[in-house]
């Protein structure tokens, strides 16, 4: 899409998706966001999301379903209720369609699998790193311009491809400088989001109103201040993996912090490119109540 219009159109309605998905969206919403037909954004949407917007919504509703399931003992009603179905039985068909099991199929399959996965992460751990230890911080606003990755996490070419889109871009403009703190969101659990779909979000923190027209698929937003529960990654990005893995089997047992629907947040602490990937840190901030 070479068209600025069609871009800043398409970046709005995403941006409205992506914070309301939850609500009852009408197709007049998505013409007074988009300026645009009904008809001409969708296939403007799914020429760039290899899907319709009906079935993104639908999607990534029923995608934070299963992570409530997975990760909180939150009733089954509840979590329909949450993300917008007011009747439990559309909602279990919708779910079974989506991940060919009934919501409480997928929770007792993701408890049996996540006691199978914490003794095999238990056993890899011990032998690489420490306990793992954390720590409750708020961070405050913070303004970003970003650039989104999509597809798997295991990737790791992928996302240093955007990575290195967005330095280029952020240099062109100056917006770079010894200071500059670099971030990424984590927008999708890649277990339960098909790889083709899962967001990563390559991120720099900056100073809002910018002096330019941001261009391109490149992206500004500002992220809340929220409370988080923090951890400390030291290695490789790669090795980073193993680490998620840890903090993610022992959610429920031994962290039982209510997750929050927001991204989790990476903050890099050096550069890899001065840094031995073994020294590497990164400072992990998963969103809770």
């Amino acid at each position: 899409m070479s068209n600025p219009t069609q871009l800043e159109r398409y970046k709005s309605l995403l941006n409205f998706l992506d914070k309301r998905f939850k609500e009852d969206i009408t197709i007049k919403d998505i013409e007074e966001v988009s300026f645009y037909s009904y008809r001409n954004i969708n296939r403007i949407f799914l020429a760039l999301h290899h899907e319709t917007i009906g079935k993104y919504i639908k999607r990534i509703k029923l995608e934070k379903a299963a992570q409530y399931l997975k990760y909180s003992d939150t009733s089954i009603s509840d979590i329909a209720f949450n993300i917008g179905y007011s009747d439990i039985a559309a909602f279990s068909k919708a779910f079974k369609n989506q991940f060919n099991c009934s919501p409480s199929q997928f929770r007792e399959t993701q408890e049996l699998k996540l006691q199978i996965q914490k003794r095999a992460v238990d056993t890899d751990y011990i032998h690489k790193k420490p306990s793992i230890t954390f720590e409750i911080e708020e961070l405050p606003s913070l303004d970003i311009l970003y650039l989104t990755y999509h597809g798997t996490y295991e990737n790791i070419d992928g996302i240093k491809n955007t990575w290195e889109q967005l330095v280029d871009y952020a240099l062109k403009n100056n917006l770079i400088d010894d200071d500059t703190i670099c971030m990424a969101e984590i927008l999708d659990d890649n277990d339960i989001t098909d790889t083709i779909h899962c967001r990563y979000n390559a991120a720099i923190v900056i100073e809002l109103p910018l002096k330019f027209e941001v261009e391109g698929l490149f992206r500004t937003k500002t992220i809340a201040p929220q409370k988080y529960i923090k951890f400390l990654h030291k290695g490789s990005h790669e090795d980073s993996l193993i680490t998620y893995d840890y903090i993610y089997t022992h959610w429920m047992t031994d962290i039982q912090f209510e997750l929050v629907d927001k991204p989790t947040i990476e903050f890099f602490l050096n550069d890899e490119t001065d840094t031995p990937a073994d020294q590497l840190l990164t400072e992990i901030y998963i969103p809770i109540k």
